[in-house]
């Protein structure tokens, strides 16, 4: 999905009462920041509730919204942050779910922050696809829509037209996700200097649940990752990892999940695709030479590979994100 030719993509915010008021910030943070290379806002960022006007959220202070629910049917993004009062003690009814099922039948893509998931699969949009959640709220979520299938231990979920967030903090992660599937890894990137934060964060929720104190702190897989990270170019197997942060494979293994929530093999998957995203970008490199410098060795081996993470070839992912080229 890219935008941008016709001007800027609108952008829908569904407030509703109870709103978490970092979670609404952040949305208009995040994508309000977004800008193209000659400086043009990528993103029309509105706030609308089920009417127009005053809307408590859970702090002090109410918000306004100037739009009501016909703002979803001129977006082409609608985004649900959270409501604490209300997505997990009372199903989501009146006119929210018809107008987010509307939205989406029309083409919207429509995504959630924290417990705004409840919302969409209140909607019945999240039947049979994989979705998250704050990890607080899992179990919850998982009974009352039994059609879902949740995951627990991810930052955030993206099946297509439909994207659901784990807690306040991974809605940060998401919305940099959805600006980088939008307009490329280096519009993310730049907005995630303007807002001090890290343009991708590793792992998923599992690393943030509450676990019994270690009676000592163990070692940590920092170093082996960074070593690895200088080094993708080359071949790089797990035991040479363990060895670089002084453990047995067993017990690095072990620890590396705790620290990033997946593999090494997958971790080291995922850091190849964004050099190669990186590559397509900002040089003119062949396809087979990206996936050299990479890691991916073939050209082949980096069409599966972006194909199964991006769901593009390079030279398409090339095509539609193409910046001025570097020196590299």
């Amino acid at each position: 999905m890219v935008f941008g030719d016709g001007g800027p993509h609108r952008l829908a915010v569904l407030v509703r009462d109870g709103v978490l008021p970092m979670e609404l910030g952040l949305v208009h943070q995040l994508f309000g920041s977004a800008r193209s290379a000659d400086g043009a806002p990528l993103y029309d960022v509105v706030s609308c509730g089920v009417e127009a006007g005053a809307i408590r959220t859970d702090a002090d202070f109410t918000v306004g919204a100037p739009h009501g629910l016909e703002a979803l049917g001129e977006a082409g993004t609608v985004l649900v942050p959270a409501s604490h009062a209300l997505d997990e003690t009372r199903p989501a009814d009146g006119p929210v779910p018809a107008a987010l099922r509307d939205a989406h039948a029309r083409g919207a893509r429509v995504a959630s922050v924290c417990t705004g998931a409840f919302v969409l699969a209140a909607a019945g949009l999240l039947d049979g696809r994989r979705a998250t959640t704050h990890w607080l709220s899992c179990e919850r979520f998982a009974a009352r829509f039994p059609a879902v299938r949740v995951d627990p231990a991810v930052l955030y979920v993206d099946e297509g037209s439909v994207l659901t967030s784990a807690g306040e903090a991974a809605g940060i992660d998401l919305a940099l996700h959805m600006i980088r599937r939008d307009h490329g890894a280096a519009v993310a990137a730049d907005v995630a200097r303007r807002t001090v934060v890290p343009p991708h964060r590793e792992g998923g929720q599992a690393q943030y649940i509450a676990r019994p104190v270690p009676s000592a702190p163990g070692p940590s897989t920092d170093a082996a990752r960074t070593w690895a990270l200088e080094r993708l170019d080359r071949p790089v197997t797990l035991a040479e990892m363990a060895a670089r942060a002084s453990m047995s494979v067993r017990t690095f293994t072990r620890r590396f999940r705790d620290e990033t929530g997946m593999s090494a093999a997958a971790w080291l998957t995922l850091q190849r695709v964004e050099r190669a995203r990186q590559l397509l970008e900002r040089t003119d490199l062949p396809v087979d030479r990206v996936a050299e410098r990479a890691g991916f060795g073939t050209g082949t081996s980096l069409r599966t590979h972006m194909r199964a993470t991006l769901g593009v070839s390079p030279s398409a992912y090339r095509a539609t994100f193409r910046g001025p080229p570097t020196s590299e």
